[in-house]
Parts: structure tokens; C-alpha cells; sequence
């Protein structure tokens, strides 16, 4: 059969990007706890396509992610990455993987076991150099304020949500940056604190973003913290050192 895709083409067109979307995939990524941990992700690859070539085949995307499922980390997207600019002969590639990702908790009073589900991305592209992006997000639930006579006590409630990008120097665990965030607004919304004030878009940000700060293995993160109002939200954005991978 004649290989259309691979076929010259004399148009001069290159078309930005090509791929698959939305692809069902299971994936095993890294786990700290357990080393490693199962769970389903949605997968978009795509390259660019240069102008010789009519089309690519689009199975080959399937078949490269089918090659390296078994261990999603840093090492694992940049061979998918080389596999994919190599077989489909493109400039750039690029693979976005969005999974859920959980983390066991003991909960005290009385003691049980619970797991939290953290919504995770992993950002891979290949072109002049690797560069990976992983998003975290988290939620931002209200510690209950110090009770005060005459009144009820007030439970946790859900505030808001802290979403993360970082590129790492070095490597580091998905829980790491989830369990720094997590302190850092854990300090910030002290209960025992002015029940009337409360946490703020901004004062959060900045809590969480000195937490990003301060830790080694980040070499550049964006943050942006939302509160979700009644009928609308407010946010506020703060982001890391300047990245000449940025």
C-alpha cells in the first residue's frame, strides 16, 4: 500500500500542530509511598508537521504511548518525547497527561484512613531542549475558627483552590509539593486567628508562594489561588524566578 502521509508535498504549508486528543489511557506514575502508583489519565500528543510531508500516521502516537505506560516520570516523558520526534520525523513534540493522583491520609478522632484525590498534569515538549511542567491541584478548605461563647462551632468548608505549575532543578515527589502547599496554607489559615478577617486571595498566595520559594528542587513555579464566592471568584497570581525555559 503507498504511504500517503510520507508522500512530498510541493504546497510549502507547515501545519502547527498534529496529533491525537483525549486519549483513555491507564498509566503507572511515580509514588513516593509505594513507588509507584496506577491510575487513568487523558493524554494529548501532538507535533508539528513540516511542510514535506502530507500527513502523519496517527496510530504511530498510540503505539509510542503503548512503549513506555509501565513508569511515567521525568525520564519516561523525555523518551516518549525523543521516540515521537524520531518515528514521526518533527521539529517539536509535545505530550499533555492529565491524571488524578491520591494520597492515603490517617484521620484522627476516630482514626481512619481516607484517600485524597489531587487532580495532576504532566506538560512535555521537545524541541530545541526537554522541558517538563507538572500542575497540581489543590483544594483550600476553611480550618473552623475558635469557638466563641454563644455560638455553634463552625465546620471546615471549601474556600477555594491552589493551582500549581513548577519546573523542578532536581527531581522531587508529587507529595512533596503537595504536602508543602498544603502546610503553608495550614499556617496561613490559622483558626485560632480574627474569625471575621479570614484568609485572603492574596495573603495565600504569598504563603504558599514562599513555600515554593524555599524549595530546592523548584526552579520555577506559577501559582494561582482561587476563592469561590457566591456567584463569582477571585484570584490572585504569583509566579517563581525567571526561567529561561519559560
Amino acid at each position: 500500500m503507498q504511504d500517503i502521509q510520507s508522500q512530498p508535498d510541493d504546497r510549502l504549508v507547515n501545519i502547527r500542530k498534529v496529533g491525537v486528543r483525549d486519549i483513555t489511557y491507564p498509566v503507572t506514575v511515580l509514588d513516593r509511598a509505594n513507588r509507584e502508583q496506577r491510575t487513568i489519565a487523558s493524554v494529548n500528543m501532538f507535533v508539528n508537521l513540516p511542510h514535506h510531508f502530507k500527513g502523519t500516521h496517527m496510530s504511530r502516537f498510540v503505539e509510542i504511548l503503548n512503549n513506555h505506560r509501565d513508569r511515567i516520570g521525568i525520564k519516561g516523558f523525555h523518551r516518549i518525547l525523543e521516540e515521537m520526534k524520531e518515528r514521526l520525523e518533527a521539529e517539536e513534540a509535545h505530550v499533555e497527561m492529565t491524571f488524578p493522583f491520591f494520597v492515603k491520609r490517617e484521620r484522627p478522632a476516630p482514626v481512619r484512613v481516607e484517600m485524597d484525590r489531587y487532580m495532576c498534569s504532566l506538560h512535555g515538549s521537545l524541541a530545541g531542549g526537554h522541558d517538563l511542567v507538572l500542575g497540581v491541584k489543590i483544594p483550600i478548605r476553611l480550618a473552623p475558627p475558635a469557638p466563641r461563647a454563644g455560638l455553634m462551632p463552625r465546620s471546615r468548608g471549601r474556600w477555594g483552590e491552589a493551582l500549581i505549575q513548577v519546573r523542578f532543578e532536581r527531581f522531587a515527589w508529587i507529595e512533596e509539593i503537595i504536602n508543602l502547599a498544603e502546610e503553608a496554607i495550614l499556617r496561613h489559615n490559622d483558626p485560632s486567628g480574627d474569625e471575621d478577617g479570614g484568609p485572603t486571595v492574596e495573603g495565600m498566595a504569598r504563603a504558599i508562594g514562599r513555600a515554593l520559594e524555599d524549595f530546592p528542587p523548584v526552579r520555577w513555579f506559577s501559582l494561582k489561588v482561587k476563592n469561590l464566592s457566591e456567584g463569582y471568584s477571585t484570584f490572585a497570581l504569583v509566579e517563581g524566578p525567571q526561567d529561561d525555559s519559560a
